[in-house]
């Protein structure tokens, strides 16, 4: 009888210990969906940021100008995520068609001032793909531990929402990602 007890008392341990090292791990997983989103956010901040100051800076012609203000415009201003996505993904289209080809890239390379906004620019539309891609990853980590039955039978999510990953056009301009140097 005492034997089965500390069997029963034993098994019981085991299972509490697992199911709070599961809950522990969801919620690392969930605080790193946080931090993931806070550094795409940044980014694409930045991204808006440097675009909409090169499209006032005079470096470009005034309808490249004009379609760059206005796709960093709309991307700052979205507040929806289902529109932010869409104004994210129009700003990338704005960027290929201004920055299509390497000769505007060198343009505004050329004139005064020009040399630093293009490397900005340029990185900053590098860092948002890593930065899309390292938050997507972790909510499809978290998706994967929140399907498991144990999760859902002993709801160790909480009240935590269910992780939506962040999809967007974010294909930069190639004179702008294939720079050396940059």
């Amino acid at each position: 009888m005492t034997e089965t007890l500390i069997w029963i008392f034993v098994g019981l341990l085991a299972v509490g210990l697992y199911l709070s090292w599961t809950a522990g791990r969801l919620d690392r997983l969930h605080s790193r969906i946080d931090a993931a989103r806070a550094s795409l956010d940044a980014q694409l901040l930045r991204r808006a940021s440097v675009a909409q100051e090169l499209a006032t800076a005079g470096l470009l012609d005034p309808a490249a100008s004009i379609v760059l203000y206005q796709g960093a415009h709309a991307a700052r201003a979205a507040e929806e995520e289902e529109l932010r996505e869409v104004a994210e993904s129009e700003l990338s289209e704005a960027l290929r068609a201004v920055f299509g080809e390497a000769a505007q890239v060198e343009a505004v390379r050329a004139a005064p001032g020009g040399e630093e906004a293009a490397t900005e620019l340029a990185a900053a539309v590098r860092r948002v793909p890593m930065a899309r891609r390292f938050h997507n990853d972790s909510v499809r980590a978290a998706r994967a531990l929140r399907r498991h039955r144990t999760v859902r039978w002993f709801r160790l999510a909480g009240h935590a929402p269910f992780p939506l990953a962040f999809e967007m056009d974010d294909e930069p301009p190639v004179a702008l990602a294939d720079r050396p140097g940059t």
